[in-house]
C-alpha cells in the first residue's frame, strides 16, 4: 500500500469520501468520538460525513439526544452517540481525572468541594433543566463555592467526567449543561475488556489505516491497555507494513480511484485530530500555517488529493457567504473547481447564497 492508498483510505474510511449512513447519529457511532470544542466547526464536520447534510439536521441530533458531547477524551470536548457516552467515560476519564490532580491543588479542589458541586447541580439540574454555564457559576458561588481563576469549568469538567453532566442544547450561541443519566436514559453497558475491544475496533474501522501509536493518543489510554483492545479484535482487521510502520484497518474491497479526493474541512476534524503523526497529509513547512503560533487553534483547511494544500475562511453577512482560500501554492484550475463544488456544498449546509469565492 502506498502512502497515497493509506490517504484515500482513511479519506473513506473516516465517511469524507463515502457518505455511506444516513444519519447524524450513525456517522457518530461508526467514528466512535469527533472532537468538538469549535461547535460550529464540528457540526459542519458531522454533517459532510452524512445524507443529513444540513446545519438543522446536526442541531436536530443534539436536540433529539441521539448525539452528546462531553469531554470523554484528551482533556477536549468531543461528541459520542448517546448510548455509548457512559462507557466511553467510564474507559478513558479516569485517566484524565488522575493527571489533573496537579491543577486541581492548584485550583485548591478537592473532593469536598466535587461533591458540594455535584449536590448542587443534581438538585438545580433534575427534571430535565438545563442551565448555561454563567448559571451554573452564580449557583456555586452563591453556595461560597468559588469559580474563579479556572476554577468552575474545572468543577464543570470533573463532574462531566464522572458522568454527571454533560453539555445540553445551546441556548442563544451558549453551550448548556444538562444531567447525563436524564439525557441518557438507557445507557449501553460494558465491562472494561468489552470497552477496550469496541473502543479498538471503532477505531482502526473508522480512522484506519492507523498505527497503534495513533491509537494511544488519541483515546489516551495506556499502552498496555490499547494493545489488549487491539489484539482482542486483531481478527476482525487487517495489518499492512508501510516503510517498516505497521497500520491497521478494517478488510475494504473498494474503488478508490472513482472518489472524491477534494474537500473543505473544518479546523479540528478528524482526518488531521486522528493522528498523533500527520506528516502523511501536511508538509512540515505548512504545519505552522494550520495552527499558527502553535496556539492550539486549527484552521479549516483544504484538501486536495488527500493532502492539505490550504486554508479557507467563511465570512458571513446575513443571508450570503463569502469563502476566502488560502492555497499554499499553485493549484490547477480543474483543481480549484473541485474546491468550488465543496463551497457550494458549505453553502447549502449553512442555507446561504454563496456571494463569493476568493483566491488569495
Amino acid at each position: 500500500m502506498t502512502h497515497n492508498e493509506i490517504r484515500y483510505l482513511r479519506l473513506h474510511n473516516l465517511l469524507i469520501s463515502d457518505q455511506r449512513f444516513e444519519t447524524v447519529a450513525d456517522a457518530v457511532r461508526w467514528l466512535g468520538a469527533v472532537q468538538a470544542q469549535d461547535y460550529a466547526g464540528t457540526k459542519w464536520s458531522l454533517a459532510l460525513r452524512t445524507k443529513e447534510n444540513r446545519e438543522a439536521d446536526v442541531e436536530k441530533a443534539i436536540s433529539d439526544k441521539v448525539i452528546v458531547r462531553t469531554w470523554p477524551m484528551r482533556g477536549t470536548l468531543h461528541f459520542v452517540a448517546a448510548e455509548d457516552a457512559h462507557w466511553i467515560l467510564k474507559l478513558l476519564a479516569p485517566r484524565i481525572i488522575a493527571g489533573s490532580a496537579g491543577r486541581h491543588r492548584q485550583l485548591e479542589l478537592n473532593e469536598k468541594i466535587f461533591s458540594q458541586s455535584h449536590e448542587l447541580l443534581i438538585s438545580a439540574l433534575k427534571g430535565g433543566k438545563q442551565l448555561s454555564r454563567g448559571e451554573i457559576y452564580a449557583l456555586l458561588e452563591n453556595a461560597g463555592i468559588s469559580t474563579a481563576g479556572q476554577r468552575g469549568i474545572h468543577i464543570v469538567g470533573h463532574l462531566a467526567r464522572k458522568q454527571i453532566l454533560c453539555h445540553g442544547i445551546h441556548n442563544d450561541k451558549q453551550p448548556t449543561y444538562a444531567l447525563l443519566d436524564e439525557w441518557v436514559p438507557n445507557p449501553r453497558i460494558l465491562d472494561e475488556s468489552e470497552s477496550l475491544a469496541e473502543i479498538a475496533f471503532r477505531y482502526f474501522a473508522s480512522h484506519g489505516p492507523a498505527t497503534l501509536n495513533d491509537f494511544v493518543w488519541w483515546t489516551g489510554l495506556k499502552i498496555s491497555d490499547a494493545k489488549k483492545g487491539l489484539n482482542a479484535v486483531s481478527h476482525k482487521l487487517e495489518s499492512i507494513e508501510v516503510q517498516s510502520i505497521t497500520y491497521w484497518h478494517s478488510p475494504a474491497n473498494v474503488d478508490l480511484t472513482s472518489e472524491n479526493k477534494t474537500f473543505l474541512l473544518p479546523g479540528f476534524d478528524e482526518y488531521m485530530l486522528g493522528y498523533t503523526d500527520r506528516s502523511l497529509i501536511l508538509d512540515k513547512l505548512h504545519a505552522g500555517k494550520i495552527v499558527p503560533g502553535n496556539n492550539g487553534m486549527f484552521m479549516p483547511t483544504i484538501i486536495v488529493d488527500g493532502k492539505v494544500e490550504g486554508t479557507w475562511k467563511k465570512v458571513i453577512k446575513k443571508d450570503t457567504l463569502q469563502l476566502d482560500m488560502y492555497p499554499f501554492g499553485k493549484i490547477t484550475q480543474v483543481k480549484k473547481r473541485q474546491v468550488e463544488n465543496q463551497a457550494r456544498k458549505f453553502s447549502e449546509y449553512l442555507d446561504k447564497n454563496l456571494s463569493q469565492i476568493n483566491w488569495l
